[in-house]
Order: C-alpha cells, then structure tokens, then sequence
C-alpha cells in the first residue's frame, strides 16, 4: 500500500551519529517539528557493495539538500553498534567515513515492517516450534521516501538490491514538490528548476504542449 499523500508513521526509531551517539528518532516528528522536508533512504546491509556507494552520494549532495530545507537520513535493519563500526571504516577500505546525517538503525525491524519493504519470500508457520519461519534475506530493499514540512509523503520508490540511485533525481523531485508549493502550478514530464511548468486546467496543458 503506498504512502504518497498519507503521513509518514509515528514510529521512533534508534539512531546513530557519527559521533558514535544513539539515539531515538521519529521521522514524522523530525520534519514537523523543524518545518524541513526530509528524505530518507534505506539500504539493505552495512559493510557490503552498493551501499556505501549510495551512503557516500547522498553525503557529496548534503549540501544541495540543506539549501533545499531537507534533511538527509539513512536507514538500515543493522545495529547502531555496526552502524559506528562502519562509520570508523575508512573509505578506501569500503566503510562511510565522513558520512555525517543521521542513519536509523531499524533491527527490531519495527518501522522497516509498517512500510512494507523487508525482503520476504515467504513466511510459514512451523506448528513443532510454535514460530514463524521466514524465506528471504529480511533486510529492506532500497525504498526512498521524500515527506514534506507537515510529515506527507510525496515520493516513494523501491529499487531491487542491485541497483544503485540517482541522487540528482531526488533533487529534482524536491524542486518540482517545492514549486507547487510554492506558485501552484503543476510540473510536466522532465521539469527542472527554471523551466516551464502549467497550470492544471486544459487550457494550462494546451498552452505548453503548443510550445514544448
């Protein structure tokens, strides 16, 4: 069930610094409170190949989202103890040293659940043990969530493991999000910063289909 247009759960989450400070972290509360938008992207594992990749992306683009008014935040289903592990990794050694925003650590998968995007094949129950028995790996996809000043969401997206993200495109989508806001016009396919948009009436669409 997607979450665009609904408010982020009001779940609190433990956090990692890295200062090596743990902390309690409610997203939803996080953007209210400081009136930011904010962005938050999970991966699936600490200390593997893709992600610190899209940890080190995110963090050369801190800059472009702060004059954006977002907030970057991480998120995996690791510890915090691995998340600061990871942290004092060097990069060339394959680690996030230098990554400075916050990351959750979701390992009671609480939050990661409630969105929906753990790595479950199939789920049976074992009546000899009384238990549930769980096929896939249990970490989450690669999901973006981009929420806005008052905790809706406005994107979501879910890339498979493999796949890396376009960090340019989020800074695209906060731009177009931020124009509606702000002049209440609507953004057509492709829109960047200084270009065209419309008005969402068919005389709006017809003027910039004559034109573009």
């Amino acid at each position: 069930m997607t979450l665009v247009g609904k408010k982020f759960p009001n779940l609190s989450v433990d956090a990692m610094n890295d200062m090596g400070d743990t902390f309690k972290l409610n997203v939803l509360k996080e953007a209210k409170k400081n009136n930011k938008k904010v962005l938050l992207f999970w991966y699936p594992k600490d200390f593997t190949f893709v992600c610190p990749t899209e940890l080190h992306a995110f963090q050369a683009a801190l800059g472009e989202f702060e004059k954006r008014n977002t907030m970057v935040i991480g998120a995996s289903c690791d510890t915090p103890e691995v998340h600061f592990a990871w942290l004092n990794t060097e990069k060339d050694n394959g680690g996030i040293e230098g990554v400075t925003y916050p990351i959750l650590a979701d390992s009671n998968r609480n939050l990661a659940n409630v969105l929906g995007i753990l790595d479950i094949q199939k789920e049976t129950f074992n009546e000899e043990t009384n238990s549930y028995i769980v096929e896939g790996d249990n970490v989450t996809y690669r999901a973006t969530y981009l929420i806005d000043e008052e905790g809706t969401v406005f994107h979501e997206g879910v890339n498979h493991m493999p796949l890396g993200r376009n960090v340019s495109e989020f800074l695209r989508m906060i731009d177009a999000y931020a124009h509606v806001q702000t002049h209440g016009e609507v953004c057509p396919a492709n829109w960047e910063e200084g270009k065209e948009a419309m008005t969402a009436d068919r005389k709006g669409v017809a003027s910039y289909l004559s034109s573009n």
